[in-house]
């Protein structure tokens, strides 16, 4: 049932959430051109830089890209340059989170998804997701969209909680034998075919099957997002009917959701 003090709530506190964000994707892209690390506006956000010339209205999370060899530069350098209050939060530095994507955390705010839990301690302010991309092999889209559908749903279902069943070890068995098949058959066509044509985000986070062509994506370009100047693939209109198609076409209302079930941009005011 929905509470309509608590929805109340999150729209009151949804501006000052993106506004938030904003300083932290400022803070990382200066990193980014302070050490030569390419990224670009991805997803929803760039989106909104497009269609609503910042944050789409309920839109409550920032999505940026970075090639794979970026990240692993950008995990070297961050955790020295970010300030105090921003987290860069991977497995490795919150070992309690499962998600695979890497995001900046601000410690200083709270913000709550569907599917979060207290039952770990790994932290749940607001953030930026940064999606690491790789090169693809250039085979078919259905076999990418099989294959990419296939890690990621068998990934999905191995990394949730399971309670111990029969039900629960014939799945995860299941499972297991489908994701290292997928991985096997991905490593091979990685060998055997070039990959000088198409990139986008790792396995686990491309369930739909994306691909990008690369000269869609460089040489990076520049988009206003919020007033501000960032990086953006090289054709954004490419780039964009990859993920939505027709995207200037604005949803209808009850498909205008936002994320966070409760926001709490500012926790200690000192």
């Amino acid at each position: 049932m929905n509470n309509i003090y608590l929805t109340s709530f999150v729209s009151k506190n949804l501006r000052s959430c993106q506004l938030k964000q904003l300083s932290i994707l400022e803070k990382v892209a200066q990193i980014c051109d302070k050490n030569n690390i390419d990224y670009w506006l991805d997803g929803g956000t760039l989106l909104g830089a497009v269609r609503h010339g910042g944050f789409i209205p309920w839109d409550d999370d920032i999505d940026i890209g970075m090639s794979l060899e970026g990240m692993k530069r950008f995990i070297k350098v961050a955790p020295h340059e970010l300030p105090n209050n921003l987290f860069l939060q991977t497995p490795e530095t919150d070992p309690t989170n499962k998600e695979p994507i890497i995001k900046i955390r601000d410690l200083n705010s709270l913000y709550i998804e569907a599917g979060d839990t207290f039952n770990t301690p790994y932290q749940k302010g607001l953030y930026i997701d940064i999606f690491p991309f790789i090169n693809y092999p250039t085979i078919p889209r259905s076999w990418v969209k099989k294959l990419c559908k296939g890690i990621s749903k068998s990934y999905s279902i191995l990394h949730k909680q399971h309670y111990y069943s029969l039900r629960s070890f014939t799945e995860f068995f299941y499972f297991e034998i489908q994701y290292w098949s997928y991985r096997l058959i991905w490593c091979i066509l990685c060998t055997v075919c070039k990959k000088d044509t198409y990139l986008s985000n790792i396995l686990h986070n491309n369930g739909y099957g994306i691909m990008h062509r690369i000269d869609s994506v460089y040489p990076l370009s520049e988009i206003k997002f919020e007033g501000k100047t960032f990086k953006a693939p090289r054709n954004v209109d490419a780039y964009l009917k990859d993920l939505y198609k027709n995207y200037m076409d604005v949803p209808p209302k009850e498909k205008q959701i936002v994320h966070a079930v409760y926001i709490h941009p500012e926790l200690n005011t000192l």
